[in-house]
């Protein structure tokens, strides 16, 4: 069975945001989808996170598909990056993800050393980019290097921020249909 997995954000949780919405919609196209829940949400630690992710993946294969969201999209790319010479996933679509600290003290543990993008790019069948134009964390820059480096196609979508739940004055993105069109 075609399975996708959700990474959430720093601060996330399973029913934040538009993961209820990609989880609904997605079995609705046939797929077990399991959202984690990382530990100590607020205080995100890969080496925390990426057992977690892990353990939720079991054995890799091309009928396993990954959805991260910001540190959740870090995650995925650490755990590609962990994978064997011979393990790949199916799809995964990365939803503001990014490619440094962005000056947050709490990410540095997420890139002690640089991402092997060369391994990343041939653990996954497709990758798929999402970004905001006007995300108040994450440049957008992010988005045209991880195309880059990944080989993978962007999707910007305009005035979207951080594809989050409501704060900072900003409103909740309920709704992510790019997320659910980037699977068959």
């Amino acid at each position: 069975m075609k399975k996708a997995i959700i990474a959430h954000c720093w601060g996330g949780y399973p029913e934040y945001c538009w993961y209820p919405y990609a989880k609904r919609e997605l079995e609705k196209k046939g797929y077990e989808v399991d959202v984690l829940s990382f530990p100590d949400t607020e205080n995100p630690n890969l080496e925390k996170w990426l057992p977690v992710l892990k353990e939720a993946v079991g054995e890799p294969n091309e009928d396993i598909n990954l959805i991260g969201h910001s540190a959740g999209s870090v995650t995925i790319l650490r755990y590609l990056e962990s994978l064997d010479e011979n393990e790949k996933v199916g799809t995964v679509v990365l939803v503001a993800g990014f490619v440094n600290n962005l000056g947050f003290d709490e990410l540095k543990n997420f890139f002690v050393k640089d991402f092997e993008f060369e391994k990343i790019r041939n653990k996954a069948n497709k990758f798929v980019l999402i970004h905001s134009d006007n995300d108040p964390y994450v440049p957008l820059e992010h988005g045209n290097i991880l195309k880059e480096k990944l080989s993978a196609e962007l999707i910007i979508k305009h005035n979207a921020k951080h594809f989050s739940g409501a704060f900072d004055s900003e409103d909740a993105c309920l709704e992510l249909p790019d997320v659910v069109n980037s699977f068959d």
